[in-house]
């Protein structure tokens, strides 16, 4: 894939696609995401994903009711109201995203309370993003790199692309590719059909770009 070719598919990478196109391709060969098909639905998705390269790591820059809206579900509330509008943007404060990071993440994936600072630590990063300690741990092992050292390797383009290719060997989404099932992959990435509008934009310029379409 060249720059050009990238940019065709992510219009708003520019400013990124220098960094990224050469990792890109290394990723994908590293873990056969090697058929037009395979890396048509792998550009689309971490192209939403990371805000078309532009976002390698989570932001938790959340008003109040959006923390809600997030992170409590109808089975576990991890936010108070009152925490939301402590820790949420507001117009008299900004968000505190460490704390909001702390509270929704903890006791979760390895990560130890909120105290801990873990859900902060280790929150998303990388082109699909990678969270909690155990994951990062994870990575960290298959990649060789040291565990104090794989939050900031995560966030280069080398470790934001070799992570997210990973990811995506790992959780079969090769095979899910070859059948043309893109809902089901972002299901798996995703829990669920967020963005999906815009996932299937993208996957449809990748497409134009490989020849698919």
């Amino acid at each position: 894939m060249t720059r050009e070719e990238l940019l065709r598919i992510l219009p708003h990478a520019a400013a990124k696609a220098d960094a990224f196109v050469g990792p890109l391709c290394a990723a994908m060969g590293e873990f056969a995401i090697d058929t037009p098909a395979r890396q048509a639905a792998f550009i689309a998705q971490v192209g939403h994903e990371s805000c078309q390269l532009t976002a390698v790591e989570e932001s938790f820059n959340y008003r109040p009711q959006a923390i809600l809206n997030t992170f409590n579900t109808a089975s576990r509330m991890r936010f108070t109201p009152q925490q939301a509008e402590a820790y949420g943007r507001t117009a008299e404060h900004p968000a505190d995203q460490p704390m909001i990071a702390n509270v929704a993440y903890a006791g979760r994936g390895g990560n130890g309370d909120a105290a801990s600072g873990d859900g902060w630590r280790y929150r998303g990063a990388g082109l699909i993003q990678l969270t909690f300690r155990d994951n990062h741990a994870a990575c960290a092992d298959h990649f060789g790199v040291a565990y104090g050292d794989i939050g900031a390797w995560l966030r280069t383009p080398e470790g934001a692309a070799r992570s997210a290719a990973r990811y995506w060997r790992h959780h079969g989404l090769n095979e899910l590719a070859d059948a043309g099932d893109f809902l089901r992959i972002t299901i798996r990435i995703k829990g669920g059909r967020r963005g999906q509008p815009e996932r299937i934009a993208l996957w449809g310029a990748a497409r134009g770009v490989m020849g698919l379409a």
